[in-house]
Order: C-alpha cells, then sequence, then structure tokens
C-alpha cells in the first residue's frame, strides 16, 4: 500500500484557489486503490507566526471542515491534526541532533527572512526538521509539494538517508511529486489567488458578502456594447474552472459579440458558485456550527495516526538507546 502524505497549513479557511488546486487534486489521489492518504493539518507549524489561540482552533476548524466538506473519506484514510501525535516533536528533536546548521541556515523558509533576523524565531529556523519528521515518522513514500517545496523534501532525505546510513534501515526516503498541471488560481486582482495578497474569494461565505467579493474582481474599462476578450479577462478565467462546458462556451460568445457586461459576468459566476458548491457550503457550515462533530472525526484520525508513528518511534528510540 502506497501512503502519500500532505500537510495543510491552518491560516484560515481555506479559500476557492486552495479547493481547486489542492483539495480536490488531494482528495481525487486519496480515492486511487492501492493508496492511503495522511492528511495533517499543520498547526504546529502555524505557531511560527500565529501565537493567538482562538484563530489558531478556529483555523484549524475550518480546514477541517472544508476538506470533510469536499468529500475526504477520513474512515479509509488518516485526517489528523499535527499537534496531537507528540511522537512528532520527540521524533523532531531526534532528527535534530543529526541536521547541521548550515542545511538549515540555506533553508528558503530561513533564508527569506533572514535579512532581518530580529523577526525570526528558533521555530522558523527548525521548520525544515518539524516538516521532515512529519514526513518519516509515516514512513511516506510521496509528498505532493510545489516547487517551492522540493527543497525541505531534499532536506528530509538528506537527513532520513544520514540516520540510515547509521543505525540501519529505518526510515523510507520519501519522494517530492510535483503536478505540472496543477491549477495556477487567479485572484480578483489577476495575480496568483492568495490570502498575502488579500485577493481571494471564500466560497463559504454568506451570499451578500460572496457578491462583494466576486464584485471585486478587476476587470478593463470597455463599455457594456463593446466585444470583449475573454482569454484575458479575470472573471471568465475562473469561470472557466468551475462551469461546465457547455457555460464556458456560451459566455465566451456572448464577450465576443458585445453588449455583454462585465457585471452580467460576475453574477454568472457568483451564481455558478452558488449551485456547484451548494452542498459543500451546507456541509461546512453545519460543521462550524457543531464542532464536536468535527472533533470527533479528527479524534479517530489521530488514534489511529499514533499507533502508526509509536511504530517508527519505538524503532528510533531502541536504535538511540532511549
Amino acid at each position: 500500500m502506497k501512503r502519500v502524505l500532505t500537510g495543510i497549513q491552518s491560516s484560515g479557511i481555506p479559500h476557492l484557489g486552495n479547493i481547486l488546486g489542492a483539495i480536490v487534486p488531494a482528495i481525487e489521489l486519496s480515492k486511487k486503490e492501492g493508496t492511503e492518504s495522511f492528511i495533517f493539518i499543520a498547526d504546529f507549524h502555524s505557531l511560527t507566526t500565529i501565537k493567538d489561540a482562538p484563530t489558531r482552533i478556529k483555523n484549524v476548524y475550518a480546514v477541517a471542515a472544508a476538506w470533510i466538506a469536499f468529500g475526504f473519506d477520513t474512515e479509509k484514510n488518516f485526517f489528523y491534526r499535527q499537534s496531537k501525535i507528540p511522537q512528532v516533536t520527540e521524533l523532531t528533536w531526534y532528527l535534530s541532533c543529526f541536521t547541521p546548521f548550515p542545511m538549515l541556515a540555506n533553508a528558503h523558509s530561513f533564508k527569506d527572512k533572514s535579512d532581518k533576523l530580529s523577526d525570526v524565531n528558533a521555530g522558523l529556523f527548525v521548520y525544515p526538521v518539524l516538516m521532515a519528521a512529519d514526513i518519516i515518522l509515516y514512513q511516506a513514500n510521496e509528498v505532493p509539494v510545489g516547487k517551492d517545496q522540493v527543497q525541505h523534501l531534499e532536506i528530509t532525505r538528506d537527513i532520513a538517508q544520514h540516520f540510515n546510513n547509521l543505525y540501519g534501515q529505518t526510515f523510507v526516503l520519501p519522494k517530492a511529486v510535483i503536478d505540472e498541471n496543477v491549477m495556477i488560481i487567479p485572484g480578483t486582482d489577476g495575480q496568483k489567488m492568495s490570502k498575502s495578497y488579500n485577493n481571494f474569494i471564500d466560497i463559504f461565505l454568506p451570499e451578500k458578502e460572496l457578491e462583494k467579493q466576486i464584485k471585486l474582481i478587476v476587470t478593463d474599462s470597455k463599455e457594456l456594447e463593446e466585444s470583449k476578450n475573454p482569454d484575458t479577462c479575470n472573471v471568465f478565467k475562473l469561470f472557466s474552472l468551475i462551469a461546465d462546458n457547455a457555460s464556458i462556451k456560451t459566455m465566451r460568445e456572448k464577450y465576443i459579440a458585445g453588449g455583454y457586461g462585465y457585471g452580467h459576468a460576475k453574477k454568472e459566476l457568483f451564481n455558478t458558485i452558488l449551485e456547484k458548491y451548494k452542498l459543500q457550503r451546507e456541509k461546512y457550515n453545519y460543521l462550524m456550527q457543531n464542532t464536536n462533530e468535527l472533533e470527533a472525526l479528527l479524534s479517530i484520525g489521530e488514534n489511529k495516526a499514533a499507533q502508526v508513528a509509536q511504530v517508527t518511534l519505538t524503532d528510533v528510540r531502541q536504535k538511540l538507546g532511549f
């Protein structure tokens, strides 16, 4: 059975870019025969930047609710909070004693902020070691990552290989899997959709608030009666990612023909989101209002994950003489 592991940042409610670019593809992958998925919410990692406890708790619930609302099978797979598996922090300490300082000093997560060291905490510096522990603790075979995370996977492999060389076969060396076809979802300003750019669309918002977000999508200044280029329009690009082929074809024809304004297109996008994600919105809102059910599902996953983690950790402790 191939193990695929994915960590999810708990930095807020997953937006449309997260859903189309990460959640839906990961869920489809988890359905493949011969594959079991380990999906964890990286709430320990969030502490490097988010210090407010209520915010972190809310973010964790939002992430969990979104994945479950989109159909992630928590019975077949493993779905858990990183912070509920104490084995990961113990393994992080062991691994840190085998990790050269220069390796961490050269990690992107540190170097990108090293020009202002007063803003860098020790957690951010050792972030790659915790990430390595997250992966090899579960003997993951594959880790889907973006290109910006490849270096961290290489660090993970180096640490695991070094340990294996010293103590014999202990850890599976994980393979980074980069999907070259992963969708880049445009935000309301045309840049990549991101919370850091504040250009995201939150499909779980109440209808009026969601409509306001969609109205913020930047367009050119062409008049209603003018012909428009759908291929350069942010509204059309987003519509094309979620609508059916017939609707996309019809909207394209309307753009080119003229007499069709961006306001009309935004309204169609809004209605399509409401229709396409009706069940997911309902499920998400239900879970956020009934977090006891989220806790129950997460607890089951955490118990399963802890059993796998303990097997690896027991082996490591024995080899280290603890």
